[in-house]
């Protein structure tokens, strides 16, 4: 018998989402010294990748309203990470009918960012793949997240991983978007994605979410069947009951490119205060939303209101009309 856990795969590469994804639970409101201190952990951690935020259309997120990450602005971007002249990769997320991409992502020598990773639901793949070449020709690495996929038809997916096979994304990501999935589906997903991308070069990612604590094992059970491109966030902090969580993660790939300790110390220093202030985790609403595979938001909407504590309430609303 074998003991591959001992060692570790090089080809694994490891994104941060903690600003792009850990931003949904307070609308992107982080103070600079957060953010940068972020990007210090990724870049003393040897992470691949920091998710910075999102490139959303300020007519459908409005400015005032939301922090700077929701937009990432090159002025806002390098306030923070200045001209980025390290080995960490920046990445910001456009979501399909949400961004203005054709005025909004700049061409790639005029902005710090280097990987444009465009999610989008099955039915806007064609507008995601119009985004894609866009962010190509511009001239930055893309990616492609497939959302909500434990929703979608195989079917479905097929034509949808067909029509990304020629797009130029490197990398096509199985989001667990509602937590709701389990390893033996992660397992049967992975495989699918290879094989319907064999032969183009792509790589399988892997963004899952904490509902039903299942983040971490899921990511591994990806990594296990070969997907080489991982998220996790500091603290697993994400919308609703979070992701995978990057101390975790980092401590079980064992490449020793990867530093913890940076990852312990911005977690020591700024997630524990930001807890007492700021929830995520499994909490009930997010159990039962997971094992139901719905949208959280109707969770959240629950925690936010006085009845949050009444989780029965919760569990025979969300399944009277399932």
């Amino acid at each position: 018998m074998k003991a591959p856990w001992v060692t570790y795969r090089p080809e694994i590469q490891v994104l941060d989402a903690t600003i792009r994804d850990g931003g949904l639970i307070n609308d992107h409101m982080f103070e600079d010294g957060f953010v940068a201190a972020c990007y210090r952990a990724c870049v003393d951690a040897g992470i691949d990748a920091m998710e910075i935020g999102y490139k959303a259309s300020g007519k459908v997120f409005a400015k005032n309203e939301f922090g700077a990450w929701k937009h990432c602005s090159e002025d806002d971007m390098r306030r923070v990470i200045g001209d980025n002249d390290t080995a960490l990769k920046i990445a910001v997320m456009a979501d399909a009918g949400k961004t203005d991409w054709r005025t909004d992502i700049l061409p790639k020598q005029q902005s710090v960012v280097d990987v444009v990773r465009v999610a989008c639901y099955i039915h806007q793949i064609p507008e995601a793949v119009d985004m894609i070449q866009d962010a190509h020709q511009k001239g930055y690495e893309t990616t492609c997240n497939l959302m909500a996929i434990s929703t979608v038809h195989e079917s479905e997916i097929d034509q949808a991983l067909e029509s990304l096979r020629d797009a130029p994304c490197s990398t096509v990501v199985v989001v667990d978007s509602f937590g709701s999935l389990y390893g033996e589906q992660i397992q049967l997903l992975v495989e699918r994605y290879k094989k319907a991308l064999e032969g183009t070069g792509k790589e399988v990612g892997i963004h899952a979410h904490n509902n039903q604590q299942l983040a971490f094992s899921n990511t591994i059970e990806a990594i296990i069947h070969g997907a080489n491109r991982v998220d996790a966030t500091m603290g697993g902090m994400g919308r609703g009951a979070g992701n995978c969580s990057m101390e975790l993660l980092l401590g079980f790939l064992r490449n020793p490119k990867f530093n913890i300790r940076p990852v312990w110390k911005f977690l020591q220093e700024h997630v524990v205060p930001l807890r007492a202030t700021t929830e995520w985790g499994a909490l009930p609403p997010y159990i039962i939303a997971g094992q139901l595979n719905q949208h959280p938001r109707a969770a959240i909407a629950w925690l936010a209101s006085d009845q949050r504590e009444n989780c029965l309430d919760f569990y025979d609303k969300a399944t009277a009309d399932v």
